[in-house]
């Protein structure tokens, strides 16, 4: 069976709460950076659902025994929050991933059309086998950038089951790139656009996450 990019758009109401919050031009930067956080943590949240590893445990309750479910803290994850906006989903993400190592990356997008140029490399030198990757970026527009940071994952070793994505906003185009070079890969998002912009960015989208975040951009 040929393998398919799974989308995940969580059908949760406080993850439309805060998408429709960012989205919103009126938005000032505090709200926007508290929107942001907001949905890193719900849709991490859902990303985990299924996928944080987890072992049973017998406690002692002051009435008796019971067997449950603890997380597996043998096993280690990261997360990799692409530079600057990023960060804020990872601000509301550590909540609910609070001993994951944290590996930072940027990256710009290139003078050549479809490129990104890498301006910071914060992963290590080796990833083990056993790490599972949790990637952060706010929007996935035209896939530049999400391409450039799988594939150098991916050159590490890190593909499939061990690899999962958080994106508020996914572009419709932008999916099709991403499925078609990494179809075994899950994307968990609030919402996905139809289309681009000449200049790139997402319709109707919610405009330029970092500079929304950080106030900065006139």
């Amino acid at each position: 069976m040929a393998l398919t990019l799974r989308v995940v758009v969580p059908p949760h109401p406080l993850i439309a709460h805060w998408l429709t919050m960012a989205r919103d031009a009126r938005t000032p930067t505090p709200l926007f950076r508290t929107a942001l956080q907001e949905l890193g943590r719900w849709l991490g949240y859902e990303a985990l659902r299924d996928w944080l590893p987890h072992q049973p445990l017998t406690v002692a309750t002051p009435l008796g025994e019971t067997t449950g479910h603890v997380v597996d803290q043998a096993v280690d994850l990261a997360v990799v929050p692409v530079l600057r906006a990023g960060l804020g989903l990872w601000d509301g993400a550590r909540s609910v991933l609070p001993n994951a190592r944290i590996w930072h990356v940027g990256l710009r997008r290139g003078q050549e059309a479809g490129t990104a140029q890498w301006y910071y490399n914060g992963l290590p030198d080796a990833i083990d086998q056993q790490t599972g990757v949790l990637v952060l970026d706010p929007i996935l527009a035209r896939g530049d950038t999400m391409t450039a940071v799988l594939e150098r994952l991916q050159s590490m070793g890190v593909a499939g089951k061990r690899l999962r994505v958080i994106t508020a906003l996914c572009s419709a185009p932008g999916l099709q790139r991403i499925g078609a070079a990494f179809p075994d890969l899950v994307i968990y998002t609030a919402c996905i656009d139809p289309e681009l912009n000449p200049a790139g960015l997402v319709l109707p989208g919610l405009g330029d996450a970092g500079d929304r975040l950080f106030g900065t951009g006139g």
